[in-house]
């Protein structure tokens, strides 16, 4: 298939994510999230683009529209970054977009700033080509609360359902292959992020009092093996109950999907696994996970110091399927705590909660993206039901009643959240013609039935 030249558009995208990587808008620590709300604005506004802002309870959330045509598409994306620490691990600095061996380094090159300006530039590509005219009804949905949990994303989807109705959603990220194959995701899991928090005294003892005062550390080490198997099953009662049965079209694309984790246990040298990995696609998709974050309490610095804690704490994260609910997995928790003799370790609830969300994979709309991802890329697309990650999908899903779907720019080495995040300017350029050739056929109404 032969695609238009785009290098003036993909130029242009660099040059403005440059200047939106420049901005270090994170969420966490409040640092220039207006700056980079008006920075978005500006670019949607030069694209004709009616661009409304709302106050968040963190940053400002924009709400842009633009373009006329049979079909309307809601893209969501966001401008705020996670922090840049531990900033002496950068090769290059942060918040400065650096070119080098074929890729893009910097705090939001991949998530979310590369995937927006991408989107952006074949928007622009499109017009071009349609004589300045969007012949499709684009609107758009930016917020810079995502990297602390959304808070305000839930409310504000249901309070303004009427003016986000959509035929299709494309969510805020995706992924591209070491070989060139895009991955797209029609669902995510849910989350919900917890501590556990016990304490026996009210200072620090000299161990020597461990044998007639209990320990917080091993209270909680005692309550945090009790959630989980060896296999990484977890164990509370009920945890599965809720669990909605993969339907044929998930077990298909599960076991079309290609390889056992390799690229994964080879980019970050992972030396224990869960499972043989002949399920290691099936776990990622369609299996609720416990995992310990953090255990923290007592003397943590070097050498040795002989003391009994008075206190200590677990952060724990649950990743949850459809349909179980974050709030029924909190209750489940405490009464399995309480069961086994914990009923004095204290959860406590820490951000926003999200629930899991998965689209129908028959939906026409689904199909177009892959359809496309194909062409463009000229690899057969993979296709996964859910990603092992989380985002507020949901709302999408429950108030605008639309399938979402997830393709974009990141990769396997693109470290987001972490020190040298990056992406691939292969993949960058690959981004911008795909935004171009799915909106085309978004407006020429060729979806795939």
């Amino acid at each position: 298939m032969t695609h238009p030249d785009l290098t003036a558009h993909i130029e242009r995208g660099l040059r403005d994510l440059a200047d939106l990587v420049a901005i270090p808008s994170v969420s966490a620590q409040g640092r220039h999230l207006p700056d980079a709300a008006r920075a978005v604005q500006t670019l949607l506004e030069a694209e004709g683009f009616t661009v409304r802002e709302y106050p968040g309870q963190v940053a400002p959330i924009l709400l842009a529209e633009a373009g006329e045509g049979p079909f309307t598409l809601l893209i969501y994306n966001h401008y705020d970054v996670q922090p840049e620490d531990p900033a002496e691990l950068w090769d290059t600095p942060p918040f400065a977009l650096t070119e080098r061996d074929g890729r893009l380094y910097g705090r939001g090159a991949s998530d979310d700033k590369g995937e927006l300006v991408s989107r952006l530039a074949g928007l622009r590509a499109l017009k071009e080509q349609r004589g300045g005219q969007l012949p499709l009804k684009v609107k758009w949905l930016i917020e810079g609360e995502e990297e602390v949990g959304s808070p305000s994303l839930e409310a504000f989807i249901a309070g303004h359902a009427a003016e986000l109705k959509a035929d299709g959603v494309w969510w805020e990220f995706g992924s591209i292959t070491p070989e060139g194959r895009p991955v797209l995701y029609a669902g995510l899991k849910g989350i919900i992020c917890v501590e556990l928090r016990c304490r026996v005294a009210a200072s620090d003892l000299h161990s020597s009092n461990g044998a007639v005062v209990d320990n917080p550390l091993w209270r909680l080490a005692a309550a945090v093996a009790s959630l989980r198997g060896p296999d990484g099953t977890v164990l509370i009662p009920g945890f599965h109950d809720d669990v909605r049965p993969a339907s044929q079209a998930d077990l298909d694309a599960i076991a079309a999907l290609p390889g056992t984790g390799e690229a994964l246990r080879g980019t970050y040298d992972v030396t224990r696994t869960l499972g043989d990995g002949s399920e290691y696609h099936t776990r990622l998709n369609l299996k609720p996970v416990v995992n310990v974050n953090g255990f923290h309490g007592g003397y943590e610095g070097q050498g040795s110091k002989t003391v009994l804690p008075a206190e200590g704490m677990v952060k724990l994260d649950f990743r949850l399927v459809p349909d179980q609910h974050p709030d029924r997995i909190v209750e489940l928790l405490r009464a399995h705590l309480d069961q086994q003799g914990f009923n004095d370790i204290e959860i406590v609830e820490l951000e926003s909660h999200q629930h899991p969300a998965r689209s129908d994979l028959n939906h026409p709309f689904v199909n177009t993206a892959v359809q496309v991802a194909r062409d463009v890329h000229g690899h057969d697309p993979i296709l996964n039901p859910s990603s092992g990650g989380s985002g507020p999908m949901h709302p999408f899903m429950q108030h605008v009643g639309a399938p979402v779907i997830a393709l974009g720019i990141g990769n396997i080495g693109g470290r987001v959240h972490a020190p040298n995040e990056n992406i691939l300017r292969r993949d960058f350029d690959n981004g911008v013609r795909y935004a171009a050739a799915l909106l085309a056929a978004l407006a020429d109404g060729s979806m795939e039935k």
